[in-house]
């Protein structure tokens, strides 16, 4: 675990007060529960995760003066690590206590070993851990207790979470959705449940998160190199844009509502339905690769 006296995710050069005023944070900055909780929520609800420039340029800087530039200074979303690096700074800058980790992306995959390519953060409270995931774009709205065995909800949306095998002889953690209808999901459990990620307690480091950020935006194996992928999640909603279909998810309709959009749609609905705002270079960059 890391402090906030320790500056590995540059904490001192993060503007605070632009990324809490972005986020519309005006709580307590004292490392608490409460600050976490509040912090974790309003960050979810504020910072889109797109894959954009990954199928613009195939590169995704990760360095914290372009990612506070691109999450906070622009009308512009980021990935996993994009956001991580953002919260980091911030946890390191309140004094919180937390180590970032790398989980594989299983929905509802077992058989195979997938890579890590999913950052989230370990907040360490009062002899208590809570993994604060808020870089999956349809991320926890509150941070959720590790322990052995968690059923939770948010008040929205419902997770479960286990220790468990994760890899061949190497124990971890899983968390779990609900299985949704018409998406071909698989339920792992048996009961409608689907394991969404999978991850350990190995510490990473700035350095560890450029390799993963480099694969995901510029190798042809990654998913996300070359596919345009976009996430908001609201209390009461999920939208989500895979290429030119556009879906939504409600907390209590087991099956999303589903659009398949004309690529002129798409820069339209990214700004009205996610906030993201293309310029007209990249607006014109982006329609040939909608297929």
């Amino acid at each position: 675990m890391t402090r906030g006296t320790f500056l590995m995710w540059n904490g001192d050069a993060l503007d605070l007060d632009a990324y809490l005023a972005h986020i519309g944070y005006e709580g307590d900055r004292s490392p608490s529960y409460a600050t976490l909780r509040a912090l974790h929520r309003a960050h979810v609800l504020s910072v889109r995760w797109e894959n954009l420039e990954a199928v613009l340029r195939k590169k995704r800087p990760l360095d914290l003066e372009s990612v506070q530039a691109k999450l906070v200074g622009s009308p512009r979303g980021g990935t996993c690590y994009e956001h991580v690096t953002l919260y980091a700074a911030a946890l390191e800058r309140l004094g919180f206590r937390f180590s970032v980790l790398q989980g594989r992306v299983q929905m509802g995959e077992t058989a195979k070993v997938r890579p890590e390519s999913h950052a989230m953060t370990l907040v360490e409270l009062d002899g208590r851990r809570w993994l604060s995931d808020i870089g999956f774009g349809a991320s926890p709205l509150e941070p959720i207790e590790l322990t052995d065995a968690t059923d939770t909800t948010d008040g929205s949306w419902a997770y479960r979470l286990r220790r468990q095998e994760v890899t061949p002889g190497a124990d971890g953690w899983a968390l779990y959705q609900p299985v949704r209808e018409g998406e071909g999901q698989v339920d792992n459990t048996g009961d409608g449940w689907m394991v969404r990620h999978t991850f350990t307690l190995n510490p990473q480091y700035p350095a560890d998160l450029r390799v993963s950020n480099h694969f995901g935006s510029s190798s042809p194996y990654s998913p996300f190199s070359d596919r345009l992928f976009v996430q908001r999640v609201h209390p009461d909603r999920l939208h989500l844009l895979d290429n030119r279909t556009l879906a939504t998810v409600r907390p209590d309709v087991p099956k999303p509502e589903f659009r398949e959009l004309a690529a002129a749609e798409v820069p339209v609905v990214l700004a009205d339905v996610f906030g993201i705002e293309l310029s007209t270079a990249d607006a014109e960059l982006l329609l040939p690769k909608l297929v």
